[in-house]
This record gives C-alpha cells, sequence and structure tokens, in this order.
C-alpha cells in the first residue's frame, strides 16, 4: 500500500562512524553521524521521504549498549509495531552487540511486521562504505509483502534473530547463521528467500520493562582447568542466573559443574549452551544441568533475564 511508512530508528554504531583517514577501516569513532544525515545520503532518498519516519533512539558504540538503551528501543518498536500505518522498522546498530539486540527485540516482542537491524563494517566516511547499501537491502527487507519477524540484513544476506552471529572482526560479510543458514539474500532490491521467516515467544514485558529490576545473570565458560572460583564470587555478589558455555554437545569440567549445582541448591537459575559455533546443544536425560536448546551463551543469558523477570512479574 502506498500510504504504508517505513520507520528507521538510530542507534549509532560504525555504520553511524567517521575516521581521520577515508582509507582507514579498522580505527575510527564510532557513533558520530546521525541517521537523519545517514538516510539523506541514499540515492533517491528525498523522492520518497513522506513514506519515512525517522528517529534518533541513541547514538553510542554497540560494545557500550546497555539495559537503559535497550528499555528505550523496545518501546519505540512496540510504539510503531502498533501504529496501523506502519509496514516495517529498520534498526542502525554497530555490529559487536547486533545478535543480542535482535535476539532481545525478537524474544520479547515476536512481531508480525519485520524489524530489521543493519549495520556496516566501514566508518561512513569510507573511501567505500558498505553501510548505504545495508541500509537499502535492510529497506527492501521491511518494505517487502510478507516479510515478518527480528532480522539481522548485512553484505546481501537476512539472518533470522535467533541464529545470527557475527564470526569475523573485520570483513565485510561478517555475520552467519550457522548450520541454520539465511533467511534469504537481498539481489538487486529483491528478496530471494530459503526458508521461512521466525517467530518466537512472546515475553509480554514491554510495558513493564521501564521500572523492572535487570536481574544479574552472568556467562561462564567451561575450558582444560576450569574450577567453580568464579561461580563461589558471582554467588557471593548476589547472581540470581548463570550460563555456562560449555564445550561440545553442553559438556561441563566436574569442578565448575560441581559449583554451578551448588549455585541451583542455593536457588539460582542455571542453563547450559554450546561454545561451538555451529550446531547446537542437544540434552540427555540423565543431564545435571539444563539445557538453552538452539541459544548461543550471549542469548541464552537474554533468555534467562526475560525469565527471571516474568517470574518476578507473574510471582511463579
Amino acid at each position: 500500500m502506498s500510504d504504508q511508512k517505513i520507520v528507521f530508528l538510530g542507534t549509532g554504531g560504525t555504520i553511524a562512524g567517521k575516521a581521520a583517514n577515508a582509507f582507514e577501516h579498522s580505527r575510527y569513532t564510532a557513533a558520530q553521524v546521525g541517521v537523519h544525515e545517514l538516510l539523506a545520503s541514499l540515492p533517491g532518498w528525498q523522492d520518497g521521504s513522506e513514506r519515512y519516519v525517522v528517529e534518533q533512539v541513541a547514538q553510542l558504540d554497540s560494545k557500550d549498549m546497555g539495559f537503559d538503551v535497550w528499555v528505550k528501543l523496545a518501546q519505540r518498536v512496540a510504539h510503531f509495531l502498533a501504529q496501523e500505518d506502519v509496514q516495517g522498522i529498520v534498526i542502525t546498530h554497530g555490529t559487536d552487540t547486533l545478535e543480542e539486540t535482535a535476539y532481545f527485540l525478537q524474544a520479547l516482542l515476536a512481531p508480525i511486521k519485520p524489524v530489521v537491524l543493519t549495520c556496516a563494517m566501514r566508518p561512513s566516511n569510507a573511501v567505500v562504505p558498505d553501510g548505504p547499501q545495508n541500509l537499502l537491502d535492510a529497506l527492501a527487507v521491511a518494505a517487502s509483502t510478507g516479510s515478518s519477524g527480528v532480522t539481522v540484513v548485512c553484505a546481501g544476506a537476512i539472518y533470522g534473530a535467533e541464529d545470527v552471529q557475527k564470526i569475523h572482526p573485520y570483513r565485510l560479510n561478517a555475520f552467519s547463521a550457522g548450520d541454520a543458514g539465511p533467511i534469504g539474500f537481498v539481489e538487486q532490491g529483491r528478496l530471494r528467500l530459503q526458508r521461512d521467516w521466525q517467530r518466537g515467544r512472546v515475553a509480554s514485558l514491554v510495558s513493564e520493562l521501564a521500572d523492572a529490576a535487570w536481574p544479574r545473570v552472568e556467562i561462564v565458560m567451561s575450558y582444560a582447568g576450569a574450577d567453580g572460583t568464579i561461580v563461589r564470587a558471582l554467588l557471593k555478589a548476589g547472581v540470581k542466573g548463570l550460563v555456562v558455555a560449555a564445550t561440545g554437545n553442553g559438556t561441563v569440567h566436574q569442578d565448575l559443574e560441581a559449583a554451578l549445582v551448588l549455585a541451583i541448591q542455593q536457588g539460582v537459575k542455571v542453563v547450559r549452551a554450546t561454545r561451538c559455533a555451529e550446531g547446537q546443544l542437544l540434552p540427555g536425560t540423565h543431564d545435571v544441568l539444563p539445557a538453552a536448546t538452539g541459544l548461543t551463551p550471549v542469548k541464552a543469558r537474554i533468555a534467562l533475564m526475560l525469565d527471571l523477570m516474568q517470574a518476578a512479574q507473574t510471582g511463579r
């Protein structure tokens, strides 16, 4: 429909960054250019400007992403999703924590409309910046009939929020969805889908997020020689949940496992996720620690935080 709008929400990141030298791709300052300026440089932007709503939600390097920005972003996304004349939303974001923000929004909102996060690996004033094409591709996804859920668009690929991971520190196609593969690709403004759009659970906490106490959930890793020292320290610090980044198919060093069992006995929620970049943890009937099936450690942490928050809201 011609009267349907696309909303752009800016949060900073490399896509909004600037370098002192246009040939420098790794040393630059993120979050220097506003989202309005980024969009104004796109070809044909003025021709359809009445169709777009643009808002700067935050301006930060995504390594510094925090709960306060997540709350504000989730509230703005929920606000615009509820507008009948909004077709989809595009969010500009830094790459470092992009997968976490994408999963957070998907787990919280499970939107029927498309919410597309995009980014860049080069600053905005690079000789050949990748941000403009990523923005155009994200716009194509947000404006496409049938698009749904939270996705990440980068280097022509469309990734589901539950699967996407940053796998490379500097190349342009820095993301992957492991063995799940991308949902599809954007090719000259058109979508070629490989599989169905993702749909997730709804935590139903948006209205309460601003006043909610975020439970402290930490990630510990199992490795050769791991023990329970960090777990015991976190228990003293009042941790509410622990995610263990386990080896292989969820295996945990026996000394670390003993400390995690103690944590459970003290009322702390503990889940396992695998360190492996591909595949997913397959739980067994005799597992000592519960599994966060299909989630990376950082996403398992978000899921556990939302579960604890929902439990606090409902009193269960």
